[in-house]
């Protein structure tokens, strides 16, 4: 059966149908990544976006139910070059096609995907409508044309969590990325209690800090800063997250009272928010960075790491006040890749420390959030 992705500026791509039959639309991004779609899929991040993988062959090892990363799929179409309908993996439950279908989600195959990823690297991220029942081409791009733009909306109230929890299955500290990362704390009783603002969290984050003997309570993203402070805990995790930061002035609010009260690690969108909380600004990129391998230099060490990317927006560096230091630069783009503050316990990166599915350079970032909420403690 045939499909069609359109995007606003009118360029059309036809292809196979796979996955549910559905006209969805969203930001049309690309992810180069050779591995981990089972990770993307799953990914709150991906929240409005219709996901293009640059890696021809996708599908082969299925999907199994230990790679999870959050309660469902949240990309809104999925776009690859070839869809492997043979499923060869000791751990596959099922196809990807059929995981697709069963969360209503639609995909097209069999599309040059390297002529829509050039296309996207000049002109940029774009609205677009994926459709495996409306098939009249004029149709399809109006329906693109008038999906919401990316800048100005809010998408961390869409995934959060409704109310707060505590994460207590202490398995899946053993599980994945976790486990190679600090295979021997994943028994040990909890030293921290971690308060995690869900934005848009990937379970291996919370895997990452049980592992490390955290007990954390995840709560939602309108959570104020009395409850947290009412949580008493050892410090706060800013999770990644989908849309424009901007919009969530409540979460600015509620970071402006936390500051320095307790140690504060954020990633992605937490960076971001951090960036605003201090008084900077955040701009959208012209097609962001999505994928396993952005390269990104540690200013304060000299070293360079190879990250997991997933974002459209930026901090502006000109704009943030001098107690805020930048201390990561990605070196495609010289980008802001993270921050701290001089003088207080608070830092941020804009990438992905807890490599689900990887790579693991970054992994050391959850241990200077217990080495800080270590010295803060003693003092």
């Amino acid at each position: 059966m045939e499909a069609l992705l359109a995007l606003e500026d009118g360029k059309v791509w036809r292809g196979r149908c796979f996955g549910a039959r559905a006209s969805v639309t969203g930001e049309v991004v690309f992810n180069t990544a050779m591995t981990g779609y089972q990770e993307i899929l799953t990914d709150p991040s991906y929240c409005g976006q219709i996901v293009t993988m640059t890696y021809p062959l996708i599908g082969n090892y299925g999907i199994n139910t230990e790679d999870i990363e959050s309660r469902r799929p949240f990309v809104e179409g999925f776009i690859v070059r070839e869809l492997s309908r043979t499923v060869s993996n000791w751990r596959a439950g099922e196809s990807l096609e059929d995981y697709l279908a069963a969360n209503g989600i639609p995909g097209i195959s069999d599309i040059d995907t390297r002529s829509l990823v050039r296309h996207i690297r000049e002109r940029g991220s774009m609205r677009g409508c994926l459709s495996t029942e409306e098939l009249d081409e004029h149709e399809v791009v109006a329906r693109a044309c008038k999906s919401p733009e990316m800048v100005g909306l809010d998408l961390a109230s869409v995934v959060t969590c409704r109310e707060p929890y505590v994460w207590t299955d202490a398995q899946s500290a053993a599980y994945g990325s976790a486990a190679l990362l600090h295979p021997s704390a994943a028994d040990e009783s909890p030293s921290f209690h971690v308060v995690a603002y869900d934005f848009g969290l990937k379970y291996n984050s919370l895997r990452s800090m049980a592992a490390l003997g955290c007990r954390v309570t995840v709560v939602p993203s309108h959570t104020s800063a009395e409850d947290v402070m009412a949580l008493e805990p050892d410090g706060v995790w800013l999770s990644n997250g989908p849309g424009d930061p901007e919009p969530l002035t409540g979460v600015v609010a509620n970071l402006k009272k936390l500051i320095g009260r307790y140690p504060i690690f954020g990633i992605c969108l937490g960076h971001q928010l951090l960036g605003l909380a201090f008084g900077g600004r955040t701009y959208k990129l012209p097609f962001g960075h999505h994928g396993g391998n952005q390269p990104v230099k540690d200013l304060t060490t000299g070293r360079v790491e190879i990250t997991a990317q997933n974002h459209g927006f930026a901090v502006d560096a000109d704009s943030l006040p001098a107690d805020v230091e930048v201390t990561h630069v990605n070196l495609n783009d010289r980008t802001v890749e993270g921050l701290r503050h001089r003088t207080l316990p608070v830092y941020s990166v804009q990438y992905h420390p807890e490599a689900g599915p990887g790579p693991h350079d970054a992994a050391h970032l959850f241990d200077r959030f217990i080495e800080m909420m270590t010295r803060e403690r003693g003092s």
